[in-house]
């Protein structure tokens, strides 16, 4: 965190960081309609014009989109979205964290140790991002096994395994069995309702407004892409934000910021999360700041040092070995 401090301030005057922090009620408002409008537009394609092409195109745009649920609750688990933090935590859970079947508040403490220890052992998304550069052929078996939602399937038992209390909380792939012994139903049916009572709420409300607005089969597209293309979505992602590194150790070379043009946005950059750098520099920084940031640390020259890739389709290409 020093570090992450020292390196704002060498490149960013005070005015200019207490200006990055200020939150707009507004743009998060406007931020968070576009999201859910994509969504709204996925299903209305395929109702509309039922056929293989408007299935496929659905499917990609809303496992962007099941990201861009994520990625609100990132960002809200930052208390940087919203000035009042009961909103802040209100939209991050129903509208982010629980139509994926997560929870906000069990995040915020586990990813705040992801900032402290990033790239090192410590790290509790380090398997997330490890085992790169590797082979052609390596990585098509792992983007078929996300395609295909076998990736899909082992992510979802183990989110409920986790919010269920047989598993210690990770999304970084470790897995850490808690000891059931003398636990009793009573115990259990109490987690099962605390953990898995918003997501179910958040996805019956999700259920019953395609029933009541279009078809209640619509809602087959959000499971089939939260086992297939968001899983696609969230492994890019990763890639690009703490693979392929110079060094895991120095602040300013662990993390990377990538541009994105408008189809990589809806796909794995949702909420300018691509300027990741940014992020992990000024944590609190809310993500519709994170461009304006970008510009400034561009202009002093900050990327004479930190890492910066033109485009989603290079971090592919760093993927595979030479």
């Amino acid at each position: 965190m020093l570090m992450e401090r020292l390196s704002a301030a060498a490149y960013l005057t005070k005015e200019e960081r207490k200006t990055l922090l200020q939150k707009n009620d507004w743009k998060a408002f406007w931020s968070i309609i576009i999201h859910w409008t994509w969504i709204a537009v996925a299903f209305a394609g395929v109702y509309w014009w039922p056929n293989v092409l408007s299935v496929i195109l659905a499917l990609f745009v809303l496992g962007g989109k099941q990201l861009a649920c994520s990625i609100l609750m990132h960002d809200t688990s930052h208390h940087a979205v919203f000035r009042h933090k009961g909103l802040n935590d209100f939209v991050g859970k129903w509208l982010g964290a629980y139509p994926v079947v997560q929870d906000m508040l069990r995040y915020r403490p586990y990813h705040w140790q992801h900032h402290v220890s990033v790239g090192t052992a410590e790290d509790p998304d380090i398997l997330l991002t490890r085992g790169y550069p590797t082979s052609k052929a390596s990585l098509f078996r792992k983007l078929f096994r996300d395609l295909s939602g076998q990736t899909g399937i082992k992510a979802f038992l183990g989110t409920i395994a986790v919010h269920l209390g047989y598993l210690e909380y990770n999304l970084g792939k470790k897995v850490t069995r808690i000891s059931q012994k003398d636990r009793t139903w009573a115990a259990f049916f109490k987690v099962f309702f605390q953990k898995l009572g918003g997501p179910i709420v958040a996805n019956l409300v999700l259920f019953s407004i395609l029933w009541l607005l279009a078809s209640p089969y619509l809602y087959l597209l959000w499971i089939v892409a939260y086992f297939t293309t968001f899983q696609f979505s969230i492994r890019v992602r990763s890639m690009a934000e703490h693979s392929m590194l110079p060094d895991p150790l120095d602040p300013l070379r662990n993390t990377r910021t990538t541009y994105a043009n408008w189809l990589e946005r809806l796909l794995f950059a949702p909420y300018h999360v691509n300027y990741h750098l940014e992020h992990h520099m000024l944590m609190a920084v809310p993500p519709y700041n994170l461009p304006q940031m970008h510009r400034l640390l561009l202009d002093r020259g900050f990327y004479e040092k930190g890492v910066l890739e033109k485009n989603y389709w290079n971090i592919l290409k760093l993927a595979i070995k030479a």
